[in-house]
């Protein structure tokens, strides 16, 4: 299988945080603290969001679907 190159910055879509907010309350979407280091997400954690450790645990058994907004301070 074929690894897939990252998308370029300028190729991400930004949203407003008031919509990430929306879609993550709503259960939407899975808010992701983009930061590696436990400290940084510890003191940037935002209401509903996961370190990016627990999101690699988890990626596995999300559905392809999920709608992932990962974010840093």
């Amino acid at each position: 299988m074929a690894k897939k190159e990252m998308p370029k910055a300028e190729e991400i879509e930004r949203i407003p945080v008031k919509e990430a907010y929306e879609k993550v309350n709503a259960k939407k979407a899975l808010l992701i603290c983009a930061y590696e280091d436990a400290l940084d997400c510890a003191i940037l954690r935002l209401e509903g969001s996961i370190s990016i450790q627990e999101f690699r645990k988890k990626r596995s058994t999300l559905p392809l679907d999920t709608e992932l907004i990962f974010y840093c301070a």
